[in-house]
């Protein structure tokens, strides 16, 4: 069967390459390597991830939609179920029941099933094992096998799953890499944007005369000439000519710059007069707040030198609006020696996290002082951040602050979330719904969530809610 499929060759090709080396060199844009069972190509080192398929099967999905779990959750196996919405071609006949009374029609799909399965793993081994399958069968056997159960996620997605043995899938394929692929020259060095319409792609070596037409999106092969006053409405392939003997260049993944799937939320839009006056209110607010609340702070520092000498301020780098560095300042609710309690905690699995940062169960946090723990309860321990404020650093309300190490596990939406300075409350700290440290997901939904609706009537009701659930807390309710 793998080799029946692997000698199905198309005759055509675009800028050297035929329509399933096409397909792979889309994902090699963005650092995927696509596998699969029987084919001799080598497992390169270089590749960021494996797409792992049937020997029959183009799948084509949005990665962002899989690069969340794979950047949160971390698994070595993601079993993706791709579901093909496009109406399928069919066939019917009639069933027909004893004494050949109508029964029914049956409808046939004559291509694949609409429903495809395909595995992403970060892991060279894993891929070549999978390759090294004599059929699919065998090798989604091995994976749930050699993969260990809590290593291995399952995922399901919208996408297209093509045949490759059907021209009229090929065809299909094609079509929707010239609506998905947007930077062919990323990855195939032959191809060159036309001019006119920035979906269309060139050979370097096809003419196409000023007065022709190039319209929504068309990819024109090697050797090929246009008329002048000719018009090509896309999506549409010329493909090479056929005595071109063109052929495409090697791959070098070491120089290829994957391309980001684009983020679902933009960079926040704040005009001058709205950020002006945000930073008015977060003015007045910290210095009414920081003259409020001076007489806690020499208790607080003589409770912490008390019980665990100095310093008494703690001061952690975060990234502040653009990514530009800063020192978060809280008040110092941990040992001196808590850097060795964590690395010692973690080796011991007791990092309840599922994100990038790290999360002790503060009910039984050895890192913690006594005085560290009612601070953190009564977030009393964040009083110092309203120095931050004034200093320009930080907001009243925003994104939770983060350091750059966090920041990478969202790589797709870290320039929304940086595009507003964080806060000392947000609405995630007022929304949230999963248990503490469970809860990296909310963190970075709520946050993207403020930084897409943000307004100062928003920021009035976060801070609202945020005194109403400390006096809850304080109250014991």
């Amino acid at each position: 069967m793998v080799q029946q499929v692997l000698n199905l060759t198309s005759s055509r090709t675009l800028w050297g390459l035929d329509p399933v080396q096409l397909h792979s060199r889309f994902w090699a844009g963005f650092g995927v390597q696509v596998v699969r069972q029987g084919e001799p190509s080598e497992i390169v080192a270089h590749a960021e991830l494996y797409l792992l398929t049937d020997p029959r099967s183009l799948p084509l999905f949005r990665l962002a939609d899989v690069m969340e779990v794979l950047n949160w959750v971390g698994p070595q196996v993601l079993f993706v179920r791709i579901h093909d919405t496009r109406e399928r071609p069919y066939r019917e006949r009639v069933l027909l029941e004893s004494g050949d009374r109508f029964k029914r029609f049956q409808r046939i799909y004559d291509s694949a099933d609409r429903l495809a399965r395909v595995i992403i793993t970060p892991d060279r081994e894993i891929a070549r094992l999978w390759q090294k399958a004599p059929d699919p069968l065998a090798g989604w056997r091995r994976m749930r096998r050699f993969v260990r159960r809590n290593e291995r996620l399952t995922l399901s997605v919208n996408g297209n799953v093509f045949d490759r043995i059907n021209n009229e899938e090929i065809a299909g394929c094609m079509k929707t890499l010239i609506r998905m692929w947007k930077r062919p020259d990323s990855v195939v060095k032959r191809a060159q944007r036309h001019r006119a319409d920035a979906g269309s792609w060139i050979d370097k070596s096809a003419v196409v005369p000023a007065g022709a037409r190039l319209l929504g999106g068309v990819w024109i092969g090697a050797g090929r000439q246009l008329e002048p006053g000719q018009t090509v409405v896309g999506p549409a392939i010329v493909w090479d000519e056929p005595n071109s003997n063109v052929k495409a260049e090697n791959l070098d993944w070491l120089t290829i710059e994957p391309v980001e799937p684009e983020p679902d939320i933009k960079p926040a839009q704040i005009g001058t007069g709205p950020r002006a006056a945000k930073r008015a209110f977060d003015i007045f607010f910290a210095l009414l707040a920081i003259l409020i609340t001076a007489p806690l702070y020499p208790i607080i520092m003589f409770l912490i030198w008390r019980e665990d000498g100095r310093p008494f301020f703690f001061i952690h780098t975060r990234e502040s609006r653009g990514g530009k560095p800063f020192g978060c300042i809280k008040f110092r609710s941990m040992f001196n020696n808590s850097q060795e309690i964590q690395a010692r905690l973690i080796a011991e699995g007791k990092n309840k996290s599922d994100g990038g940062h790290v999360f002790i169960d503060p009910e039984n946090d050895p890192r913690q002082t006594r005085i560290g723990r009612f601070l953190r309860k009564t977030n009393l321990d964040e009083l110092p951040q309203f120095f931050n404020v004034l200093l320009g650093h930080m907001s009243i309300v925003g994104p939770r602050p983060s350091p750059e190490k966090e920041n990478q596990f969202a790589p797709g939406w870290r320039e929304a979330r940086l595009s507003v300075r964080p806060g000392i409350t947000g609405l995630w700290q007022i929304s949230r719904s999963r248990k503490e440290g469970e809860d990296f997901r909310e963190w970075i939904k709520f946050d993207l969530e403020y930084v897409e609706k943000f307004s100062l009537w928003l920021d009035l009701k976060i801070i609202w809610k945020t005194v109403e659930m400390i006096l809850r807390k304080g109250l014991g309710s």
